[in-house]
């Protein structure tokens, strides 16, 4: 950001944010991509605090995000072609209930309305993000594999519009992705009355939704989106309060 620009906005610069921005982009720029050693997301948590700081430092702060992210990982798709991945994904789960509703044998039944909740709790999270975030002005630049294992693709904001979007709505964004995950081996579990699939089905699908739940409680409070759920909403109670 050039010097004319920063002049136009000098009361949203209390805390020297101007040198820490464009110490972090020099590291950065250097081959440096862990922005938490930088400081980069502690700095952050500041400007979160007020919209128009948020405002403010959104693009600088999305093309520092963006530099490192794109520097770390290397193996990205275009968001258009992981949604069409995933839809078609979704439609397998489809074809899965069809063909549960339609046979008359009841193993085939079973396993394909089971294979519809694993489906469908895997191929719809992401979509959901993009779907409200896109709602909520929220942009994004690609989906990626990082390094878990098996690898599970995860869809990137473009934090220049993260920030710009209120926190509220980043939380929703947030929640989408975690609730639509919950809710459909749920939906799959409603077609089991109407179909020949056995008792070991219903329980099944019961199962594995009372697994995902507990992962929520345990793990995504903690590392995920119930996490980051909590955090905007932090974030907007703060703002809140400054006013």
């Amino acid at each position: 950001m050039s010097e004319p620009e920063r002049s136009k906005a000098p009361q949203v610069e209390p805390e020297g944010f101007a040198a820490e921005f464009d110490r972090i982009e020099a590291a950065v720029d250097a081959g440096q991509t862990d922005l938490r050693s930088l400081g980069f997301w502690r700095l952050l948590a500041k400007v979160k605090s007020d919209r128009a700081l948020s405002a403010h430092w959104a693009v600088q702060a999305g093309r520092i995000d963006r530099k490192a992210f794109e520097a770390r990982v290397a193996i990205r798709v275009p968001v258009w072609f992981g949604n069409a991945l995933l839809a078609g994904g979704a439609l397998v789960g489809v074809a899965a209930v069809v063909i549960a509703l339609r046979t008359d044998d009841a193993t085939l039944a079973g396993l394909a309305l089971v294979f519809a909740a694993l489906d469908w709790s895997a191929t719809l999270h992401s979509p959901a993000h993009w779907i409200v975030g896109r709602v909520a002005g929220i942009r994004f630049t690609c989906y990626f594999f990082g390094r878990l294992v098996p690898p599970i693709p995860g869809l990137k904001t473009d934090y220049a519009t993260y920030l710009r979007t209120p926190p509220e709505a980043r939380a929703w964004m947030h929640a989408s992705g975690a609730v639509a995950s919950k809710l459909a081996p749920v939906v799959a579990w409603a077609f089991w009355p109407a179909s020949n699939a056995p008792a070991w089905a219903s329980w099944a699908i019961v199962g594995y939704a009372a697994l995902l739940v507990l992962v929520d409680v345990f793990l995504s409070t903690r590392f995920s989106d119930w996490k980051r759920v909590r955090r905007e909403l932090q974030v907007a109670r703060r703002q809140a309060a400054t006013g």
